[in-house]
């Protein structure tokens, strides 16, 4: 199990976030702290194998910690911001500070999932290795998750997860008729979803060929991406 500690200064955003980590397969939730100082406390006390940070905390801001963290060194954890702060010189600095990834809130489970996920793989891949070859460092640096992609004006990260959740656990490609029917949708609206997901690759589309008329779209969940809740910008 990959040991998580939740630092956010907002009782119920953290809450969120143990939830979302609990729920994920082969992680777990170390502990959770709402300031600086007891993150601090808590990373040398629980040694956890990651952090998700916050950087808006009431004592110690979350670059403070994450420089102590480092500087430190007798913990060695990897750490994700989850913040709402989006200017460059935060991320910047977030950056230097050797963070894996910087989700800016609101984000989706999905979001999280796809980062935590990497970190799982980074860890199979390099827990049993002594030495790596380059080919070992180019998957483990290449393969980045992307952050997931805004939804367009109009759609909601609800109704989103709602047609996500439809099309995975189809057994085959779905047309957006068939799709909208088992979400309780309109067809409409549901094909803009769909069409959502072909463009930020997170579904594929076919066209089947019929007798007469034009061709239907079908489309299929591309598996290695997940669909999920969205989270508050606290």
């Amino acid at each position: 199990m990959i040991r998580v500690l939740v630092v956010d200064d907002d009782f119920m955003v953290a809450k969120v976030h143990s939830g979302f980590v609990a729920k994920t397969p082969g992680f777990e939730v170390a502990g959770v702290a709402h300031t600086g100082a007891d993150a601090l406390r808590m990373v040398t006390e629980l040694r956890p194998d990651l952090v998700l940070l916050d950087i808006y905390l009431p004592d110690i801001d979350g670059l403070t910690v994450l420089r102590r963290i480092r500087t430190a060194g007798a913990v060695q954890t990897d750490v994700i911001v989850i913040s709402a702060a989006n200017d460059v010189d935060t991320i910047r600095g977030a950056m230097h500070g050797g963070v894996l990834h910087y989700l800016i809130k609101p984000f989706t489970y999905g979001a999280l999932y796809d980062q935590l996920q990497h970190l799982a793989a980074l860890h199979a891949k390099l827990g049993g290795l002594s030495q790596a070859a380059q080919a070992d460092v180019d998957q483990v640096f290449g393969n980045r998750p992307r952050g997931e992609a805004q939804l367009p004006k109009g759609l909601t990260a609800q109704t989103a997860d709602l047609v996500a959740r439809v099309l995975r656990s189809a057994d085959t490609d779905m047309s957006a008729t068939d799709c909208a029917t088992a979400a309780s949708l309109s067809r409409v609206s549901t094909r803009r979803y769909l069409e959502h997901f072909a463009e930020t690759g997170r579904a594929e589309v076919r066209l089947r060929y019929g007798g007469t008329g034009r061709p239907e779209h079908r489309y299929r969940w591309i598996e290695g991406h997940s669909d999920g809740s969205s989270t508050g910008q606290a």
